[in-house]
């Protein structure tokens, strides 16, 4: 039988006529159905969450006893939770049991960091003429917090938007992904049993030209916070005027394998962290830039940690890589393999489609042009790229119209501290890919990339505001 889920509005589970239908990503068969939000649903979610912030303020030890309980309850459903996220991510089990225990952490950070929130004293006296003042300052929430999340995960990219801004005393309208929404209403139903006020959390489901729009057009949210495309995410920023944001938008990492590099040792982690949920995450590995004097090495070392991956139903315990998030999405990654075929590109690896299912890819002979290489593919294919020169390579790097993390595989120094200050990423690993990415670090990009950081402790600072309180004494 299939399962039916209702939105969370206002404390309330709400049911509406219309119907989502969210499907296995394997088998593609209906999995579930969720309720679908009208405008009348969005319009009641912002309003109960503006309410909330207005008429019942949060201490914070309220909201620490509360994410730190959400942390806890995660943990005790892990199982349950990590299987959903595999119905309807088709994400591995194993990716997903790991999910579900970065969330918690993640959760758990923002909690102690809803203890930790302060001002400064100011030193206005140290001014001619304001001897008699003393002034400090202190951190408020911004209020009502709209939050549109992604597919890819489904419940840790909902917990960096939704733990900081219930840490800092906002209230939250949240926008889960149409293809993965059960995720985002199982942590209503977590944060229900952990005693969150009513109108605190409000996750309405349904489309962005629907839900979405209606979000960004409403005055009653005070700022945006947006995992997604670089197109979505512009629209984003032009229709939300002054409000503040944060973006988190696409991205295709670069890889640099330097001559000095421990090859072994990069070839595992690259197969790794390029196929990993099929490549369907905002770091993974897509351009791996690779000295020409190890080319050779690394591509059969490369190809054979690949081949240990196994690939297939993500449900199975040993699955490294699964399916793609839908059969639309694997086919439009394999005409884009079969376009830069046709430029002049070669499969050195893979390239086979089942279904949803695309095999781990390598690409060579490409060039920056392809859109196998300037655009995101977000799927699992590797482009390889060869270079001479340092330097060379990493203004080619630069070229992109990203910059979210890249990495660099090298044993000298002075070439890691080179890369570290040339190139233009918001994060830059050394002797480990793109995907590296803990919970407690800030992570953001630049240029299209977009702007702002998550990481509880960083979040809570773009979603509250700084105030200024001047004291003119007596004496």
């Amino acid at each position: 039988m299939v399962k039916s889920y209702q939105l969370f509005i206002n404390g309330e589970w709400v049911n509406t006529e219309d119907q989502l239908d969210v499907l296995n990503k394997y088998t593609q068969e209906t999995y579930a159905r969720v309720a679908k939000a009208s405008e009348k649903e969005v319009d009641q979610a912002v309003e109960a969450a503006q309410q909330a912030f207005k008429t019942n303020p949060m201490t914070p030890y309220q909201r620490f006893e509360i994410l730190k309980k959400v942390s806890e309850l995660l943990l005790e459903n892990k199982e349950e939770l990590a299987k959903n996220i595999t119905m309807e991510a088709g994400k591995p089990l194993k990716q997903a049991t790991t999910e579900i225990e970065r969330a918690s952490q993640t959760f758990e950070l923002a909690a102690e960091e809803a203890k930790r929130i302060h001002g400064e004293g100011v030193p206005v006296e140290a001014a001619p003429g304001s001897e008699n003042r003393m002034a400090f300052t202190i951190k408020v929430p911004v209020g009502v917090v709209g939050a549109i999340s992604p597919f890819n995960f489904p419940v840790n990219l909902v917990a960096h938007k939704i733990a900081p801004a219930i840490a800092a005393g906002n209230a939250v309208v949240l926008k889960p992904a149409s293809k993965t929404p059960i995720s985002a209403l199982k942590l209503a139903e977590l944060f229900e049993k952990a005693g969150l006020p009513k109108g605190y959390l409000n996750v309405v489901v349904g489309s962005g030209s629907t839900v979405g729009n209606q979000m960004m057009k409403d005055s009653r949210i005070n700022m945006y916070t947006f995992t997604g495309s670089a197109e979505v995410g512009l629209k984003l920023k032009q229709e939300t005027g002054l409000n503040k944001l944060i973006l988190e938008l696409g991205n295709n990492s670069p890889v640099i394998i330097d001559k000095e590099a421990d090859i072994d040792a990069a070839a595992q982690n690259a197969a790794a962290k390029s196929y990993a949920f099929a490549g369907q995450v905002c770091i993974s590995v897509q351009r791996l830039y690779v000295h020409e004097d190890i080319r050779e090495e690394f591509q059969q070392k490369f190809i054979k940690a690949i081949k240990e991956l196994n690939v297939g139903d993500p449900n199975d315990p040993e699955t490294d890589v699964g399916p793609m998030i839908s059969e639309d999405e694997a086919k439009r990654a394999e005409e884009w393999i079969e376009e830069a075929k046709k430029a002049g590109a070669s499969v050195v690896y893979g390239g086979e489609r089942e279904g949803a299912l695309l095999r781990p890819t390598i690409l060579a002979d490409v060039n920056e042009d392809m859109k196998v290489v300037c655009e995101e593919i977000f799927a699992p294919v590797v482009n390889l790229l060869p270079f001479k020169d340092i330097k060379e390579c990493i203004d080619e790097v630069n070229r992109s119209q990203y910059g979210l993390q890249g990495g660099i595989f090298t044993q000298n120094i002075d070439t890691a501290f080179y890369a570290v200050r040339n190139v233009e990423v918001g994060g830059l690993m050394i002797n480990d890919s793109s995907q590296y990415r803990v919970d407690l670090m800030p992570y953001g990009g630049v240029k299209g990339s977009g702007w702002g950081k998550e990481g509880p402790k960083y979040t809570i600072e773009d979603m509250t505001e700084e105030r200024l309180i001047v004291m003119n004494l007596n004496q």
